[in-house]
């Protein structure tokens, strides 16, 4: 099997919740899988191995992708690992600590969530475009692919998560951006937008949104599944959607669907 053959994918958060969910997709088409998240290696071995119960190569990078030194650290060790990333999915994220009405919420979880959510993955992208920018200028057969996990609070407005929905529109712009500097090396972006996905992020807030759910506020009238945004994903890592870079997926049951 040529290196190009063993294709090699960085999902970031990819050991729980909706990057777990991408990481099984993944797995199933046989990619070889960088799964980073902030957890210590032992909470995560069993996840791990129940991956590679299906025949693929999994490894784990601890890093905080907040962490300037630690994305250094977590760009090294993935190309010690595997030489080249094929593709990278920035699905890490986090909730706020604690849901505040916007006139109260602080600076202190303003800070947080935009250097996780967004600084993090921005420069995480930035290091490893240029590394796939630099190998498909050498070998132009190599296929690369970057997308990007935002939310549909990219653009719904929650006053009780001012900070969150800041942090995911910055991040929808950064997959716009990128998708446009990258085009002409013919590297594809996308943003997947999920909605309400059952995970355990949404725990705290399920029996709201069941009612919510059941009253019509999805028009599929169900949860969102971590599986649901893992076969979008690896559809657009087959490169199922060429010419269509820049392109916002919406994986949310209808719930960003305009109604009257």
């Amino acid at each position: 099997m040529t290196a190009q053959a063993v294709r090699t994918a960085l999902v970031t958060g990819g050991t729980r919740g909706i990057g777990l969910g991408i990481a099984r997709a993944l797995a199933r088409e046989g990619w070889s899988l960088a799964l980073n998240g902030v957890r210590a290696e032992a909470d995560v071995t069993a996840t791990l191995e129940q991956l590679r119960e299906t025949g693929i190569t999994v490894s784990y990078h601890q890093a905080d992708l907040s962490n300037r030194e630690q994305r250094r650290r977590l760009v090294h060790s993935v190309r010690s690992a595997y030489g080249a990333i094929n593709a990278l999915v920035n699905n890490a994220g986090r909730a706020p600590r604690n849901r505040s009405d916007l006139l109260d919420a602080t600076e202190d979880s303003f800070e947080e969530l935009i250097r996780t959510n967004l600084q993090g993955p921005y420069f995480l992208t930035q290091a490893i475009a240029r590394e796939q920018v630099m190998r498909r200028q050498a070998e132009p057969a190599f296929q690369c692919t970057i997308v990007f996990v935002t939310s549909v609070s990219a653009e719904a407005a929650s006053t009780n998560r001012g900070d969150y929905c800041v942090s995911k529109a910055g991040l929808s712009m950064a997959a716009r951006l990128f998708a446009v500097r990258l085009a002409a090396h013919g590297i594809p972006v996308y943003e997947v937008r999920p909605g309400i996905i059952e995970t355990d992020m949404t725990a705290g807030v399920k029996e709201a949104y069941d009612k919510r759910i059941q009253e019509g506020l999805v028009p599929e009238r169900r949860w969102g599944t971590p599986e649901d945004v893992g076969r979008i994903v690896a559809a657009l890592l087959r490169g199922d959607a060429p010419y269509a870079t820049g392109s916002v997926i919406d994986v949310d049951g209808g719930l960003s669907l305009p109604r009257l």
